[in-house]
């Protein structure tokens, strides 16, 4: 069954009421045809013995007060509190409702003749409903179709999911902290089944974070899901997908490592002497000679078919064992994969849309700072770090890095790619061609793909802030970006002290460039690619003057002053920015240690061997050797681990070469 569309005849917000069950009755009129709304409450079927939640979503720029109206004709709750930038969204929530007909209006602040309010009824029952159906035997049923309208559904909870004020730090441990905060996720126990009461134990990656929300949501609306088993990409080559699988066959899972995967590189651990290095590898990951034959390894015992998921928090499980950043950067003009790349617009760049970091990181859009008053808009993203934690960053070009190789693929922001019912009632994920082509999406565009790093972070200011920048705010929000970045860097460092605390022994560092891309305790704790972004972001700032300098047309230069004046300036404002920020760590006493950014930024050198979790925290924030910083540090990598970090490794951190498997 789908929901209706948006431009059907039908009044728009009436159809997640009459396609999905939900007790509600649609007011007729034009009304609410004109103004394209969808209205959807929570839970899946209202009753008095829980709150009910209401979202109203719309991809028109309207303005309005929201209310919750009882069945006695009283105001329950008020809500002018408008969110996004396409699409538009209020949440209103009673927290005790009364059994009865409600009814959720929309007052334009703007009404024309025949469009002043809007209303849809809402039926709250007095007894506890039955939970959603599902069949004996399964987990999910899909109830509806990805359209517009449950794109638009989607991001506006992604919105919500992860809201608060721009410049406000936002983290969480783990992300079912994120799922079972019932003031930000509007879905929480949506079926009425108690289906987030349960701990799960799950720790997403940043590529598994992005597929469980949407995976999250689409459990939840009633919606299909699928997700592929890609290669990471080898000897030149973009990651490729080679099997795809929906969540209606649950049993196809955990699937054999995609052919390029079975021959690549892999983590060779510290066991290796130092002089020994790899020869050709077979599929088993043992060195063998160029001219020795390989030596087979005994007939492993057939593993036991795995089980198939009972229950939706094992059905991510199985999830995130099998995707990986692999999938998110194949090449724009492939269409086997589960993204699609989309236009640099305002409309396309939706909370929800990913965005393929090219040396193997994911994040997710959740919401658009419009530009105001000479202070620049921004995109905000989160992302799930290999130690569980979830944080919301700013876009800017420190942490959104975007290069063409094709070894790494196709960086850039991406939509999940829809899937549809075909008429053999199997599931599949729509072509290039078709995408452009459905009225209801027609985003794909292979602009990024053919955009210089330069052109891409040009466009995206220019998305970000259509007016001409003060530049004297633009640098100062690089800054404060900056500082964000290095913020999450004292988490990530401190996680790994308290670990190590726990944790006797050396973690094992793996050989070239799975350093990387590697898992367990090195993958949790170290941080070479957070180090890596953070050089280049140190290189942003400091060259942000001369960059000014070079696009000057895109600033509001101030009258009288050459561009040189302004340079000048520039520079003045960001020693003493630099200087006055500040940030602490926990030193391996246990004592705090504060550090200004210009400090940090002073140090950029030391953070090319500063990633090891083996090491003190003060060496891996520079302290150096003898000073009184240091005087708490009481342990270090072994000699090894430090030759091998001094080798080209180096090299790799100072040169902003991410090296790539040959």
């Amino acid at each position: 069954m789908r929901f209706a569309s948006r431009f059907a005849v039908a009044a728009t917000a009436a159809f997640i009421f009459a396609t999905m069950g939900a007790p509600a009755e649609a007011a007729s009129g034009s009304c609410g045809k004109a103004a394209e709304l969808s209205v959807l409450p929570s839970p899946f079927a209202p009753w008095k013995g829980v709150p009910l939640r209401v979202m109203i979503v719309t991809e028109k720029p309207l303005e309005g007060v929201m209310s919750l109206v009882a069945p006695d004709g009283s105001v329950a709750v008020k809500s002018s509190d408008r969110h996004g930038g396409g699409p538009y969204s209020w949440f209103a929530e009673v927290a005790e409702p009364t059994a009865g007909t409600w009814h959720a209006t929309l007052a334009l602040d703007h009404p024309t003749a025949d469009c002043s309010t809007i209303t849809r009824d809402i039926s709250v029952s007095a007894r506890k409903p039955d939970p959603v159906s599902i069949p004996p035997g399964r987990f999910w049923q899909v109830r509806n179709s990805w359209d517009r309208e449950t794109e638009s559904l989607f991001a506006a909870w992604i919105e919500k999911l992860f809201d608060a004020p721009p410049d406000q730090d936002l983290s969480w441990k783990a992300w079912h902290e994120v799922l079972r905060d019932q003031s930000r996720n509007f879905l929480f126990n949506y079926l009425g089944r108690g289906e987030d009461n349960a701990k799960t134990g799950l720790r997403p990656d940043c590529a598994d974070f992005a597929y469980f929300l949407r995976a999250y949501f689409a459990y939840k609306i009633g919606l299909p899901f699928g997700y592929s088993n890609c290669s990471r990409g080898i000897g030149g080559k973009a990651p490729k997908c080679y099997q795809w699988f929906d969540m209606e066959h649950p049993e196809a899972t955990r699937p054999p490592p995609p052919p390029e995967q079975e021959v690549a590189p892999v983590a060779v651990a510290d066991a290796m002497p130092p002089a020994q290095t790899p020869g050709l590898l077979h599929l088993f990951g043992r060195p063998q000679s160029a001219e020795t034959p390989p030596v087979m390894p005994p007939a492993a015992p057939a593993k036991p078919k795995p089980k198939p998921p009972t229950n939706f928090s094992e059905y991510l499980r199985d999830v995130g064992d099998v995707v990986h950043t692999g999938a998110v950067r194949v090449a724009a003009s492939d269409e086997n994969t589960d993204f699609y790349t989309v236009p640099l617009t305002q409309d396309a760049l939706r909370p929800g849309t990913v965005y393929a970091d090219p040396y193997g990181h994911v994040l997710m859009l959740v919401h658009r700072v419009p530009e105001l008053n000479g202070k620049p808009g921004v995109f905000l993203a989160v992302d799930a770090e290999p130690d569980g934690s979830i944080t919301r960053k700013r876009f800017w070009r420190g942490n959104f890095l975007f290069v063409h190789d094709p070894a790494l693929g196709s960086p850039g922001f991406k939509h999940f790619r829809p899937i549809v019912r075909d008429k053999g009632a199997s599931l599949r994920r729509l072509a290039n061609a078709e995408i452009a082509g459905n009225p209801q999406y027609a985003d794909f565009s292979l602009d990024q793909s053919q955009m210089s790093a330069e052109d891409f972070y040009d466009r995206m200011d220019d998305v970000m802030s259509p007016e001409p920048l003060d530049p004297v705010k633009a640098m100062t929000d690089a800054i404060a970006s900056l500082n964000e970045q290095v913020k999450t860097r004292v988490t990530s460092i401190e996680n790994g002290r308290k670990y190590q605390e726990k944790q006797a022994g050396e973690v094992a560092m793996p050989n070239g460039p799975s350093i990387f891309e590697t898992t367990g305790a090195w993958e949790d704790y170290s941080t070479p690619a957070r180090d890596f972004r953070l050089l280049i972001a140190i290189d942003v700032v400091r060259g942000f003057p001369d960059r000014v300098a070079r696009r000057a047309a895109r600033y509001a230069m101030p009258s009288g002053k050459s561009i040189e004046d302004v340079k000048g300036e520039l520079q003045g404002v960001l020693a003493s920015e630099l200087g006055s920020r500040k940030i602490s760590y926990t030193r391996s006493d246990g004592s705090q240690w504060t550090l200004s950014l210009k400090e940090v930024i002073d140090r950029a050198t030391s953070f090319e061997m500063a990633y090891n979790p083996n090491d003190c925290v003060e060496i891996r924030w520079g302290a150096a050797e003898g000073s009184e910083e240091a005087s708490t540090c009481k342990r270090h990598a072994s000699q090894a681990q430090r030759a091998k970090m001094s080798s080209e490794y180096r090299g790799w951190f100072r040169e902003r070469h991410w090296p790539t498997h040959t």
